[in-house]
């Protein structure tokens, strides 16, 4: 006779955020398995009433996704509507009664529907694929409902706790007492999936491709590290000690809300990273020194067809009155490859993410961006005149000096003072002396970057060593964009998640990176980095990564060289 897999004594995964906690593990439950009289029909007059019932199910589950949506916050709100826009499809309801006319039993003819689904998704890759989760979670939601299971997921927590999964489901998410969870852990995903994304917004530690953690018993105190991507059972003394020291160190960090500088006064505005005017208002003012990116595109992931100016004005109305005087970087519509919208789809392409994207998309929908910038301009101009010049507004996805100019003339067309654009592209990066000449700054999105750099989806967790923001490729060619804002008198700035990481935040600043944007959770550590470095340290750090060979290493080459007292503080390992 077999024996049950024992549980390992640390499982490592790869990190999201840099905190850490001890809390008993939450298992979640397992999606239904059909049992064998769930294939087929006991006979053909079943079908009608077959039918009716699986119609019924995928109805009843696509309400209940939009009424959790409505009443989720931010990002999981959105991911939630988009899951019951799956549940809800008229396409999937027909390959589900078709497969029920044909004898299958209503449970099999959801989970071979959404089976079939799964695999395009799968096969078109980027954002489709990462939706692939959210899409079982619909057929999981619906076969327990038809199968009369419970739903699929977690108990009510009664403690806070450490939420463990093999996959995590928007529907699973949102199903969560969020103050009830100490941290999440999931054996699949990667750093930009759906999961690590909540987690960065809650500020709540998180471990992803953890393989072996749900092997560990429900009920067991585990300690969950995201700086150094661990989950350990049964904590020892030492190890309960060093993260009780942490929590308290995150405590104090979090006082601090002076402006972003180096130890020699250096300053290095600390923006945030949002992407609907409620999570704006929902940031601490005094910690935050503005917005560095504004995901307009989050805004209408639901709608079906291009909002006009006048639906788009009062969300940026809205946005500029929470951000109260405060600089407001609001990036364009970033729609296509990972992140479709309905009204810019372009069903045809092989490879959407080199493909119509971002800025591309006025050669094919040129009244979006026309729109946009109407809307962002009108709001501009509602403001006091002394308050114009604080919203800057830019592209994603741009190439060429060409692409730079032809945007920074239809934006200041509108009235919009101050205009940049993304470099994501390495062309761009290599020619960002060339672009700023064309604009008034420049933000690197470092995620997009790394992707296109090391030519690896960044949605493919197994891929994630590749993506890691310390990759020699990807740190040149920031610190090219840096020396050409220098060069050029203009701002250079970071809005991707690598500006995050307190180390990556020390060699940035020492490149010449003017402004650093992240998710707010993530900003009194980099804050507290910055305070305890020079200009001069933080120059040396940027010269020692970039003199590395691969991406461990220059993380190493930075960590030797920055205060041992904050690395130590801040939880900033060898292996973090």
């Amino acid at each position: 006779m077999g024996t049950a897999p024992h549980p390992p004594r640390t499982v490592s995964g790869i990190g999201v955020g840099r905190t850490a906690v001890i809390a008993p593990l939450a298992l979640v439950r397992p999606a239904p398995a059909l049992p064998p009289e769930a294939h087929r029909l006991a006979g053909p007059a079943d079908g009608p009433e077959a039918i009716a019932a699986a119609l019924t199910a995928l109805t009843e589950v696509a309400g209940e996704f939009a009424e959790r949506a409505a009443a989720a916050p931010g990002a999981l709100g959105e991911v939630l509507a988009a899951t019951a826009d799956m549940a809800a499809d008229p396409e999937l309801a027909d390959m589900v009664r078709a497969r029920i006319e044909n004898g299958q039993g209503p449970a099999a003819a959801v989970d071979e529907a959404v089976g079939e689904v799964v695999a395009m998704l799968t096969a078109a890759g980027g954002l489709f694929a990462e939706r692939s989760t959210d899409l079982r979670s619909v057929r999981d939601h619906v076969v327990a409902r038809l199968l009369g299971h419970p739903a699929p997921g977690l108990p009510p927590l009664r403690e806070r706790s450490v939420v463990c999964a093999a996959d995590l489901s928007p529907a699973d998410t949102a199903a969560l007492d969020l103050e009830q969870v100490a941290a999440l852990v999931t054996e699949a995903g990667g750093p930009t999936g759906h999961t690590a994304i909540i987690a960065r917004q809650l500020g709540i530690p998180c471990v992803v491709r953890a393989t072996g953690a749900t092997l560990i018993p429900e009920g067991t105190l585990v300690a969950v590290d995201a700086a150094n991507g661990t989950v350990t059972p049964d904590p020892d003394r030492a190890l309960t000690e060093a993260v009780h020291r942490r929590a308290e160190t995150e405590r104090l960090l979090a006082e601090d809300t002076a402006p972003g500088a180096t130890a020699d006064g250096h300053p290095v505005p600390l923006l945030a990273n949002v992407g609907t005017p409620h999570e704006i208002e929902q940031l601490d003012a005094a910690a935050v020194e503005g917005v560095g990116l504004f995901r307009t595109e989050v805004l209408f992931l639901d709608a079906a067809t291009a909002p006009p100016r006048e639906r788009q004005l009062p969300h940026y109305t809205r946005a500029l009155a929470a951000t109260a005087g405060a600089k407001t970087v609001i990036r364009t519509l970033d729609a296509g490859a990972d992140k479709p919208l309905a009204f810019a789809a372009h069903d045809d392409e092989d490879n959407p993410a080199l493909g119509v994207r971002g800025y591309r998309l006025v050669r094919t929908h040129p009244q979006l961006l026309e729109e946009q910038l109407a809307a962002l301009g009108e709001a501009t101009r509602a403001l006091p005149a002394a308050e114009q010049s604080r919203v800057w507004v830019m592209a994603p996805m741009i190439a060429t000096p060409a692409e730079a100019r032809t945007f920074a003339r239809l934006a200041r067309a509108h009235g919009i003072r101050t205009v940049g654009v993304m470099i994501e592209v390495p062309a761009a990066a290599l020619q960002a002396a060339a672009i700023l000449a064309e604009v008034d700054f420049v933000s690197l999105g470092t995620n997009d970057l790394a992707q296109y750099t090391m030519a690896t989806d960044r949605l493919r967790g197994e891929l994630a060593d590749l993506l890691d923001p310390w990759q020699p490729a990807v740190l040149a060619l920031a610190a090219t964009t840096a020396r050409a804002g220098h060069s050029t008198g203009k701002p250079v700035g970071v809005c991707g998640e690598s500006a995050a990481d307190p180390l990556m935040a020390l060699a940035l600043t020492g490149m010449g990176i003017t402004s650093l944007s992240m998710s707010a959770p993530a900003l009194p550590a980099v804050r507290h980095a910055l305070r305890h470095h020079t200009l001069a340290r933080c120059q040396a750090i940027a010269e020692a990564a970039l003199s590395a060979t691969n991406a461990p290493e220059a993380r190493e080459a930075a960590r030797a060289l920055a205060d041992a007292e904050v690395v130590t503080r801040l939880g900033l390992g060898p292996t973090g």
